[in-house]
């Protein structure tokens, strides 16, 4: 959920300090970089999934706090909207058989929550947008409670001075307008954390964005939102919508969006964290009490509270982390592109799939970025969310190139390269990215079953809205076997 805040209405004098704090704490992060140790020995990897909650009709059931309070486990938090939870997978290394314990483990913790939250009437979905939510759903006590997401709310509208408007094209085009950020909540996606060094990290961060355009393509698993059918992954464009504090004079005027893919390849992640103080004004200025000039006088790592927070509202898809465990700093790449689901051995596969790339590209003599314009990196950023595998994608030395041909000619076996790299079992590779292949050869992912499902239901003569709680059904059914997508009839 991010770091929770005390305030959700701040001073001008506030602000103020709060702009003074984050460039104070800029200039201390740009001199550890030069002189601190950061933890990075042991590289691990983490991931956070963001769950929906429904009724026993399949429609949103507006419960995390009674849900949460039944699993009763730290390990799990609310989110945006009283129908979201998130559950925090502890970190650990990637390399022998780590992966297929992890997956149990993941499975294990998910089922005990679903037993727990049966009990409160709720069932929990793992689905890039849920596809039974409605307007009707996303108005009255929809927002968790949460000082911090009142606060964001509050400041979005005060930078926008007018409702949200949401205008998505796809088969069935989208637009209305919202007078909250309602419409985020419906956004629940899997991030996954890479730990790395100083030194790595611009070469590890530009890798994740060569990467993000065909990770969307084999990932995408949210084509419906509010009843409509849009894009493979909606969930970016709705995400990106609804949460604008720009007007549309600012977006003519060439503002950047708070939800940003970027617009270069770096070469530090300093240079990340400086254009989020240069650009982006303040959402949430609530200030510490830490002066983080003494902190690292005296030998420790400061927090940074100001920029970790002004960071943690800046909604880069591969964000720049910095955090301090233990006494020690250490940096992480923050992988937000993917959708929740359809199953945990999906998730798997899409995070086995990412580490193993991610290292070989990182590690590559000439790397594909100085091969391939940020542009083409963004456009096919955008072309998989918006088709799925049924993409178009640039590729320096291939041109022009579809999702499966792509995966399944260059990037599977640079993925195993990669996972070798780590020390990863070959038993994990196999599993994992033998899903990713039958995703690439059978064309079948989340979105894809989706829209076949509820196209046959209607054919059979159910409207939209049954069809869509019928195919969730199912859904649900078959995201509890465990069994990857690519297999579902």
């Amino acid at each position: 959920m991010g770091e929770e805040v005390k305030n959700a209405e701040f001073t001008r004098a506030q602000r103020q300090e709060y702009r003074r704090k984050v460039h104070l704490c800029l200039d201390v992060f740009e001199t550890m970089l030069g002189q601190s140790r950061f933890e990075f020995e042991r590289p691990l990897t983490g991931m956070e999934i963001e769950c929906n909650l429904v009724d026993s009709e399949y429609q949103p059931a507006m419960s995390n706090q009674e849900v949460l309070a039944s699993i009763a486990d730290p390990a799990y938090q609310t989110e945006l909207g009283a129908y979201n939870i998130e559950f925090n997978v502890p970190p650990r290394p990637l390399p022998g058989r780590a992966a297929l314990d992890l997956e149990d483990e993941v499975r294990l913790s998910l089922n005990a929550a679903e037993t727990k939250a049966s009990a409160d009437g709720a069932h929990i979905v793992m689905v890039g947008i849920l596809p039974t939510v409605m307007p009707e759903h996303l108005s009255g006590d929809w927002m968790s409670k949460s000082t911090r997401y009142q606060a964001l709310n509050e400041s979005i509208f005060t930078a926008r001075g007018e409702d949200l408007s949401i205008d998505i094209s796809g088969p069935e085009r989208l637009s209305l307008q919202s007078a909250s950020i309602a419409p985020e909540s419906a956004c629940t996606s899997m991030q996954l954390h890479l730990q790395v060094s100083p030194a790595d990290f611009a070469r590890s961060w530009n890798a994740a964005q060569v990467l993000a355009g065909p990770q969307l393509a084999l990932g995408a698993n949210s084509p419906y939102f509010f009843g409509h059918q849009l894009w493979a992954e909606t969930r970016i464009e709705l995400f990106t919508q609804a949460t604008d504090t720009r007007p549309d004079e600012l977006k003519a005027q060439g503002v950047r969006p708070r939800v940003w893919f970027g617009e270069r390849w770096i070469t530090s992640i300093f240079d990340l964290f400086e254009e989020n103080v240069r650009y982006f004004p303040a959402l949430l200025p609530e200030l510490s009490d830490e002066d983080p000039v003494a902190e690292l006088a005296a030998g420790r790592a400061p927090q940074l509270a100001e920029l970790r927070l002004h960071n943690g509202t800046i909604y880069r898809w591969n964000r720049p982390v910095y955090d301090v465990v233990n006494g020690l700093p250490h940096l992480r790449v923050e992988n937000r592109v993917l959708p929740a689901g359809p199953t945990v051995v999906d998730m798997m596969a899409n995070a086995a799939f990412y580490y193993g790339l991610v290292r070989t590209l990182s590690e590559e003599d000439r790397p594909l970025w100085s091969r391939m314009s940020f542009a083409a990196a963004r456009h096919n950023f955008i072309e998989g969310a918006r088709n799925g595998l049924d993409a178009r994608l640039y590729w320096p030395g291939v041109g022009e190139v579809t999702p499966d041909e792509l995966v399944l000619r260059r990037l599977l076996p640079l993925a195993h390269d990669g996972l070798r790299r780590w020390g990863v079992a070959a038993e994990v590779c196999d599993r994992y990215l033998g899903v990713i292949e039958g995703r690439a050869k059978t064309g079948r992912t989340g979105s894809t079953w989706q829209v076949a499902t509820v196209q046959d239901l209607q054919a059979d003569g159910l409207t939209r809205p049954k069809a869509l709680a019928e195919m969730l059904r199912r859904y649900v059914q078959r995201m509890h076997s465990n069994e990857p997508v690519h297999t579902w009839d």
